[in-house]
């Protein structure tokens, strides 16, 4: 199969969880013997902090507007399929183009599905509106549950299935390493995650200073105030994830506020850190008992006693734990697999009529 991915960015992990994920990904899908074109717009934030240059199993090419676009027309339209990411800079004019050029199988791969909901219904068309959804011949999402059958009933997609994050074992696993931190967390700051952060990790550590802690991602605000006992790293970057789980006695997952009203939407963090058998505390949502057994590969807290309890438990039994559940059902080798069944079904079902054409269905709606 050739497919052409539109993604927010492959090169760069700074800010974002799209990266890693489509990474993992890729490598996988092109493992099975597919091809893989990579367009990425080139943006000056991604383009100062690129982590990934020159992959052996893609082609990574950038375009810097819409009309610079143009000059892939022809491999869109010869690609077997076609993949457009969320957040993609003026992804509804992308969404079109791919669609009116496109002669195979085109999907809309949503790695922020609760989040563009959220804000379809207060008619925010940052990179995704209703008119185009349609014309997409199987929508990917970050989210499974019932919100797979909303995207279809809602807002006319053909077929909507899920397609969650995963991890590269060939990257991610136990390292050896000194245990720096009681506790971790890694991501990008966000407004409506921070409160939970307060709550499940400033808070135990303000309750007990002699335990350790960390928080690493970008674009926190000057204003925070950090306990003592929390150290602060700005940017780790992917190469160094393994590493920095490795060296967490517990790690902390926060989910962004759209993703929990939704449910059954994991981030990848849950996968690296599982991954590298790091024990996982996490805040509450429907589905997170599909994905791993609570009490037994991961911990989940509502207030800072539940994490103080949690970091009183064994550690490497429920690391263990998560380890293996990850291994059976939640690699990339898994999610690759799935993305190229989501594919072939909906290219069957392009080829035996059940859908119609992709310019029809946007023209339709």
């Amino acid at each position: 199969m050739k497919l052409v991915v539109l993604g927010l960015s492959l090169s760069s992990s700074w800010g974002n969880g799209h990266a890693t994920t489509f990474r993992a990904l890729l490598k996988s899908f092109a493992r099975r013997g597919h091809e893989v074109l990579f367009l990425e717009r080139d943006v000056p934030w991604y383009a100062g902090q690129r982590d990934l240059s020159d992959p052996d199993w893609c082609r990574l090419a950038f375009y810097a507007d819409l009309p610079g676009l143009d000059r892939w027309r022809d491999q869109i339209a010869q690609a077997d399929a076609v993949i457009v990411g969320s957040y993609v800079p003026d992804g509804v004019e992308v969404a079109r183009r791919v669609q009116d050029w496109a002669q195979g199988t085109t999907a809309f791969y949503d790695i922020d599905t609760p989040v563009t909901l959220a804000k379809l219904e207060r008619g925010d068309h940052e990179y995704l509106s209703p008119e185009v959804i349609p014309g997409f011949d199987v929508y990917l999402s970050f989210t499974g549950g019932l919100t797979l059958r909303h995207i279809e009933n809602r807002y006319g997609a053909p077929m909507a299935r899920a397609l969650y994050c995963s991890v590269d074992l060939d990257l991610y696993g136990p390292r050896d390493v000194p245990t720096r931190w009681d506790l971790s967390y890694l991501g990008t700051y966000s407004d409506d995650r921070q409160p939970t952060l307060d709550r499940l990790l400033l808070e135990p550590a303000r309750q007990r200073p002699d335990l350790r802690f960390v928080v690493a991602g970008p674009q926190y605000p000057a204003g925070i105030d950090w306990p003592r006992n929390v150290e602060r790293i700005e940017h780790c970057p992917p190469a160094d994830h393994a590493a920095f789980y490795s060296a967490s006695r517990f790690t902390l997952n926060v989910t962004r506020a759209d993703m929990i009203r939704a449910g059954w939407s994991p981030s990848v963090r849950l996968f690296e850190a599982g991954a590298c058998a790091t024990p996982i505390i996490s805040d509450r949502w429907g589905g997170i008992e599909t994905l791993f057994q609570p009490g037994a590969e991961i911990a989940l807290a509502d207030t800072a006693a539940d994490v103080l309890a949690a970091l009183d438990t064994d550690a490497a039994v429920m690391g263990r734990a998560a380890r293996a559940r990850i291994g059976a059902a939640h690699s990339s080798d898994h999610r690759a697999a799935e993305l190229e069944s989501h594919l072939t079904e909906a290219a069957a079902a392009r080829a035996a009529g059940t859908v119609t054409d992709n310019r029809t269905r946007t023209a339709t709606a």
